[in-house]
């Protein structure tokens, strides 16, 4: 038995290829006492991994060349000698993209298939779902009445920004790139309003989208969306900056946009990593997960197939090609025969 594996070959200058991804297949890992044995079913594909890539100091290490890709996981314990996991458990992890795993299961934690299924571990009840309830809630500070504005509206971590601050008694008003998606978040996902952001008028579109100006600018994206918002921020203001990804393969980085509305409207922007808010995992599944076994908040997920898919998909989603929640099956989820 093999194990594939697509690690880091080199390093992108600029947007990914295919050439700084290598398929490798390895040895299957052994197991050993106090380790857990689990094939890989779903890989998650998140824009975080573009900055791992590179040789730059951050808020965690990059990726390592020669070294497996980095990645969410959801797995089944094919063999366990660890009390705490059998065979035949469905986890969650950090495995990385490649078909097997085998260590300690230390950060491995164990999922309940009749919660919701299990690839929902890696997006509207996972590290996305999580990012949107602390950033909108936490970060954001989220009123009822309020005018919340959230960019990639469409995606894993907008998705449910959007839906959590309707649920909240919010407007909220979705920036997306095409007229499928910007469709998608309010007849679907019950938003107020979207805009595209290839509008020429985007600041016209936005402005009228939110007539009351805007309370909580909750940013994905950066660029002319940040741009845009900028002029409609009211007095005290919330910017939760959870990602840049216009800006991911851009070398050099474009001109920033006008700062000095956060000034005059004393706004507060703050960056946040949802690694230093895991305490509040508990408290977003007790909110959340009964929305979502209800129907009233709804996610979408974009699945492609095999791992030799991996790298393609990765690329395609820095350039705005994936609607939903973006995943790889690597193997048979049997939950779902």
């Amino acid at each position: 038995m093999t194990n594939r594996q697509i690690r880091l070959q080199r390093r992108p200058s600029g947007a990914p290829t295919p050439d700084d991804f290598a398929i490798v297949d390895s040895p299957a890992p052994t197991i050993e006492d106090g380790h857990v044995l689990r094939r890989t079913i779903y890989l998650s594909l998140d824009p975080y991994m573009r900055g791992r890539m590179n040789d730059a100091r951050s808020y965690a290490k990059p990726v390592a060349l020669g070294d497996v890709m980095v990645g969410g996981t959801v797995s089944e314990v094919v063999e366990s000698r660890h009390p705490s996991f059998k065979a035949g458990d469905f986890v969650v992890g950090m495995d990385g993209w490649q078909q097997w795993a085998s260590s300690a299961p230390t950060g491995l934690q164990r999922l309940d298939p009749t919660v919701a299924p299990i690839s929902t571990a890696l997006g509207v009840l996972g590290m996305p779902g999580l990012t949107a309830y602390v950033g909108l809630l936490d970060i954001g500070l989220a009123k009822s009445g309020e005018t919340v504005v959230v960019s990639a509206a469409s995606g894993a971590v907008g998705a449910v920004v959007g839906q959590l601050a309707r649920l909240k008694g919010c407007r909220a008003v979705g920036v997306a790139g095409s007229k499928d998606k910007c469709d998608y978040v309010t007849r679907d996902l019950g938003f107020d309003a979207a805009v595209s952001h290839r509008d020429p008028a985007l600041r016209a579109a936005l402005s009228a989208a939110c007539p009351d100006g805007v309370d909580v600018y909750f940013e994905n994206v950066g660029g002319v969306v940040l741009e845009a918002v900028m002029g409609l921020l009211n007095r005290g203001a919330r910017i939760p900056l959870c990602g840049l990804v216009s800006q991911y393969n851009v070398r050099p980085l474009p001109p920033g946009p006008n700062l000095i509305p956060l000034l005059t409207n004393r706004a507060r922007i703050q960056g946040f990593l949802v690694m230093d808010h895991f305490d509040r995992y508990d408290a977003f599944m007790r909110e959340v997960a009964p929305w979502v076994r209800s129907g009233e908040l709804r996610y979408r997920e974009d699945i492609v197939e095999g791992l030799d898919a991996a790298p393609q998909a990765f690329i395609g989603m820095l350039e705005g090609k994936n609607f939903g929640k973006l995943l790889v099956r690597i193997s048979p989820d049997p939950t779902r025969q």
